[in-house]
């Protein structure tokens, strides 16, 4: 992948600017120089991660990159989304370890947090010296985040909390947790460092997705917190769901990075596999899936790039972000199925990325709202009608 130049077949470059390209390239030369030629390593030992390249991560202003302030990048949004489709061209671990500190832990902080949260962690987690995780799915609610039973009552001064959180990614290695719990007055924010007393984080085993990926269950058992500590501008249920609603934008850049890995891997395993007298690029039925997924991820791109237009120009919706993930994800999966079908016999080793990718897209078309999830957000969005 050292050799990997891009899918571009609108010539979609001429619509960036330099600074947005030079923040992609940087990225794109780091995942092929330091990460792909690790990848291995990590898949293999299910829920490892190579926690030795967050400063390198950090020194490329990859966390919080699209904010600005206490040390982050301040990028725009299409560099930052270009940003995620390297990172995920990598693999989804690697998009969604920075996803998770920059737009589940950061952008909170950042925008409900008081002055001394932002001035106490946004400098620490924009250079990697902290790591943060997002507490918000429990084991009986994923999607249906409004039923969750964390609880937080007041103590004294401050607040007791109790509850369990699961598929925590960066949970074991999170310095703090950014935990919501069900209060008297409705949803709340709190930042809970991960040395305190009643917190425990066990890592969650077996997975055959995102291996190259750190996912946790929290335990909270009366976990005492000061005030200090409970995010002062969240309220409801609308401030995690905001969160969301960054963490999906990055998805659906990502997952373009992951159908433009296995696209590419296959146009040149196809031009080099020789069948019956000739390349296997040069049949008919193989013609017609490398049509299927240039065709499919140009379309995702150019969704990609509007949404990220539109968020720049403070235009955008929520809905639109569940297309852009809901789609992307969609066609990046079976740009993988078919990369992994096309690979043969040799789709099922981890000497070839598509079967990587696709086991790690089953797990992105769930996360952050389930496919099915967005289709009923758009629905209601068209209708006026609430299916959910």
């Amino acid at each position: 992948m050292a050799g990997f130049d891009g899918v571009d077949f609108l010539r979609l470059d001429a619509l960036l600017s330099d600074e947005e390209k030079l923040a992609r390239d940087s990225v794109r030369e780091f995942v092929s120089r330091e990460f792909l030629p690790r990848i291995q390593e990590f898949v293999r030992q299910d829920g490892a991660f190579p926690m030795d390249l967050v400063p390198q991560l950090a020194e490329l202003g990859l966390f919080g990159a699209n904010l600005h302030g206490y040390g982050c990048a301040g990028m725009n949004n299409v560099a930052y989304g270009l940003v995620m489709q390297e990172l995920e061209r990598g693999d989804s671990g690697l998009r969604s370890f920075a996803s998770v500190q920059g737009g589940l832990v950061m952008y909170p902080i950042r925008t409900y947090g008081s002055d001394e949260q932002k001035d106490r962690w946004l400098p620490e987690l924009a250079a990697g010296r902290a790591i943060g995780c997002f507490g918000l799915t429990e084991p009986d609610f994923g999607s249906h985040a409004g039923g969750m039973l964390c609880r937080a009552v007041r103590h004294g001064d401050g607040w007791l909390l109790n509850g369990t959180k699961r598929w925590i990614t960066n949970g074991s290695v999170a310095d703090v947790a950014l935990v919501w719990a069900r209060t008297d007055a409705g949803i709340r924010g709190f930042l809970v460092e991960t040395d305190r007393k009643g917190f425990e984080a066990r890592d969650m085993k077996g997975k055959f997705s995102l291996r190259a990926s750190i996912t946790s269950e929290l335990f909270l058992q009366d976990v005492e917190l000061p005030e200090a500590n409970r995010l002062p501008g969240a309220e409801g249920l609308k401030a995690p769901l905001s969160c969301l609603t960054q963490a999906r934008y990055g998805i659906a850049w990502g997952a373009i990075g992951a159908a433009m890995a296995c696209y590419d891997e296959v146009v040149r395993y196809t031009r080099d596999r020789m069948v019956q007298g000739g390349p296997l690029a040069g049949k008919q039925l193989t013609q017609e899936k490398l049509v299927f997924m240039l065709s499919e991820i140009t379309k995702a791109q150019l969704l990609a790039l509007r949404v990220a237009q539109l968020k720049d120009q403070g235009e955008l919706h929520h809905s639109m972000v569940s297309l852009a993930k809901r789609n992307n994800v969609d066609i990046a999966l079976s740009v993988a199925r078919l990369a992994r079908d096309l690979l043969g016999a040799n789709g099922i080793v981890d000497d070839y990325q598509a079967m990587r990718h696709m086991l790690n897209l089953e797990t992105v078309r769930t996360y952050e709202g389930t496919h099915d999830v967005h289709t009923l957000i758009l629905g209601k969005e068209i209708t006026g009608l609430s299916a959910l």
